[in-house]
C-alpha cells in the first residue's frame, strides 16, 4: 500500500513497507526526481536505515555480554510500518519494537517517520523514542536515490555535485565494507565534484559533516536540479552502484556509520553511535528541494 501526499507544486508517494519514499514529481513539468527501483540496477527508492547504518563486522555486535546479528543498514527498511497520520500534504508512519526486533536489537523503541511537502520541497523527519528506562544505542539515516540524468538527452557525466558551504570536508574511505580511519583525507568539497561512475569504484564516498549542509545534483546543460539539505547529521554518503553504470545517485545523510576496520564489536564503542537516555526522544530531519 502507498500513501499519496501533494500540494500545488509537488506530489509524493510513500509505501507502508519501510515507510519508503517512492516518488517525488513536479506538477509543473511532470519530472520524476526519485529513482524508480529498476532491479537491473538497484531495487530500492529511498530506504530508511535503522537501527544501524552501514555494515557491522560479521553482521554482528555485542551488548551487555550478548552477541546480536543485524544485516547491513538494519531491519526498518524491510518491515511494514503503520500509517499514523495522513492529511493532504503530510503523512506519518510508525514502527514499534516487536519480539522479532528485540531478538536482534534488544531495545523497546518507537520510530516515527514524517513526510511534509512545502513549496518546492519535501521534508523527511525522523523521531526515535526510547520506551525503556535504560539508555538505548542506535543509528539512523536516509538513503534517497535521485534520477541522473534529470533531463532527456543528457548523460550521467553531464552532472556534478555542488556542496554548500563550499569548504573541504573529511573523507572517510571504505576498506571493503568498513571505514578505514587511518586513510582519512581532506575531500575537496570546496569546489564542484564532477559525477563519474569510477568515483564509486570503492563503494560509497563518505564525508564527515558538521552544522548545516546542502548537496545539489546539477548540470550546466539543464535547469533541473535536486538538493538535499540537513543540519547536524554527522556523516553523508554518496553512492551509485559500480561497475554497473546506473542512472541514479544516492545522497545519504546519516546519524551513524559503518564499523571501522578496527572496530571492537561492542555497540557502545561503535563510531557514530547515538545514545538516547531512558524515556527520551531523538529527532532529526533532512529536506529535498527540486527545480
Amino acid at each position: 500500500m502507498t500513501v499519496t501526499i501533494e500540494n500545488d507544486q509537488l506530489k509524493a508517494q510513500i509505501s507502508l513497507h519501510g515507510a519508503e519514499l517512492q516518488s517525488l514529481v513536479s506538477k509543473a513539468n511532470s519530472l520524476e526526481y526519485i529513482w524508480q527501483a529498476d532491479p537491473k540496477y538497484w531495487g530500492k527508492h529511498a530506504p530508511v536505515l535503522f537501527p544501524i547504518v552501514g555494515a557491522l563486522k560479521e553482521d554482528s555486535y555485542r551488548y551487555k555480554g550478548q552477541t546480536y546479528h543485524l544485516p547491513k543498514h538494519g531491519f526498518a527498511r524491510n518491515m511494514d510500518f503503520e500509517l499514523l497520520e495522513e492529511s493532504g500534504d503530510t503523512a506519518s508512519f510508525i514502527l514499534s519494537a516487536t519480539p522479532e526486533t528485540k531478538a536482534v536489537f534488544p531495545f523497546n523503541f518507537e520510530l516515527i517517520i514524517r513526510y511534509e511537502l512545502g513549496g518546492d520541497g519535501l521534508t523527511v523527519k525522523y523521531e526515535v523514542e526510547n520506551l525503556d528506562e535504560e539508555e538505548m544505542f542506535f543509528s539512523i539515516g536516509g538513503h534517497p536515490a535521485f534520477n541522473v540524468p534529470l533531463a532527456e538527452g543528457l548523460s550521467f557525466e553531464d552532472y556534478y555535485l555542488a556542496f554548500s558551504p563550499r569548504k573541504s570536508r573529511l573523507n572517510l574511505p571504505l576498506d571493503g565494507n568498513y571505514i578505514n580511519l587511518e586513510q582519512r583525507t581532506l575531500g575537496q568539497t570546496n569546489t564542484n565534484l564532477a559525477l563519474t561512475h569510477d568515483m564509486f569504484k570503492n563503494d560509497a564516498v563518505i564525508f564527515e559533516t558538521k552544522g548545516l549542509n546542502a548537496i545539489s545534483i546539477c548540470s550546466e546543460k539543464s535547469p533541473h536540479s535536486v538538493t538535499l539539505s540537513y543540519k547536524d547529521m554527522p556523516y553523508v554518503g554518496i553512492w551509485s552502484p559500480y561497475p554497473t553504470e546506473s542512472p541514479f545517485v544516492c545522497i545519504e545523510p546519516w546519524c551513524g556509520i559503518a564499523d571501522t576496520t578496527e572496530s571492537t564489536g561492542e555497540l557502545i564503542e561503535k563510531l557514530g553511535i547515538q545514545q538516547l537516555a531512558g524515556r527520551e526522544k531523538f529527532s532529526t530531519k533532512y529536506a529535498i528541494t527540486v527545480k
